[in-house]
């Protein structure tokens, strides 16, 4: 199992550190093209206290949007213009881009790609303002993460590593039900792991090409009840763990066998406001 170090400031450097050694290849996008098809999410990290462990913090999806109940970073879709005003706010010395070590070697070394990720970043503190309240000034921002695509919907997510400070308490808008804390040392935990086999109900649009698919999953046990981590937000923490501390989870081939059906409901959501 990959040991944590002791300290909030060595497990930080330890992850800027390897998120800048390892950084995304080209960001594939124009800012000046269709961006609909883009997302940027928060992947969160804290304690709960001082002396605390750290751990990643997720929304669980409400069942008033699509894929409810599942845990997902804050984030959403790109708004421009609003996205790109915020952009410029960036480069003020209080926000989490300006006090990020990096930033200089990026702007100069990868000035097209540093554009894209201010808007990315921007982005995604809006909707973690929005989402959950988070204090975009009460972020380290660690770095950039590569893109996953999504498997049912035509959209890139792009993860931005950030820490929270201080903050504890969260404010949950009507698209998430729940803020659920994984600690990062149950993460290495192969017993945790398991294989998602997702079979649809025949009225399903997407049925045809997306039933029977089998994909690994963690599972969560929390204090009001397990919570499954799977999909794009599993490969993004998939990704962090072997870059940040070398942890690959167990092959899918022996892992346990979670069932479960997903019909019209999860692909629309119920109750879209």
């Amino acid at each position: 199992m990959p040991s944590l170090p002791d300290d909030t400031d060595s497990f930080l450097r330890l992850i800027r550190s390897r998120l800048f050694q390892h950084p995304p290849e080209k960001f594939n996008f124009n800012t000046n093209g269709d961006l609909r098809r883009i997302s940027a999410v928060l992947f969160l990290l804290g304690k709960a206290s001082r002396g605390g462990e750290p751990f990643i913090i997720l929304n669980k999806r409400s069942q008033h949007v699509r894929q409810p109940g599942d845990l997902c970073c804050p984030g959403g879709g790109i708004s421009p213009p609003f996205d790109f005003l915020l952009t410029h706010g960036l480069s003020l010395p209080v926000t989490p881009l300006a006090r990020w070590p990096h930033m200089r070697w990026w702007r100069h070394s990868r000035s097209a790609d540093f554009s894209k990720l201010s808007l990315l970043l921007a982005a995604a503190l809006r909707e973690g303002f929005e989402e959950m309240r988070l204090n975009p000034f009460g972020v380290t921002f660690l770095g950039p993460m590569p893109a996953q695509d999504l498997v049912m919907f035509k959209r890139s997510i792009y993860p931005m590593v950030a820490w929270v400070n201080r903050q504890q308490r969260f404010t949950p808008n009507w698209e998430v039900e729940k803020i659920v804390r994984i600690p990062i040392r149950n993460l290495f935990n192969p017993a945790n792991y398991a294989r998602y086999l997702i079979s649809y109900k025949p009225t399903a649009p997407g049925a045809d090409q997306l039933s029977g698919r089998e994909m690994p999953c963690f599972v969560h046990h929390g204090n009001q009840g397990e919570e499954l981590l799977w999909g794009a937000t599993y490969r993004i923490t998939e990704h962090f763990l072997k870059t940040t501390f070398g942890f690959t989870p167990p092959p899918i081939s022996r892992l346990p066998v979670i069932n479960r059906r997903l019909d019209r409901t999860y692909l629309q959501g119920s109750i879209l406001p």
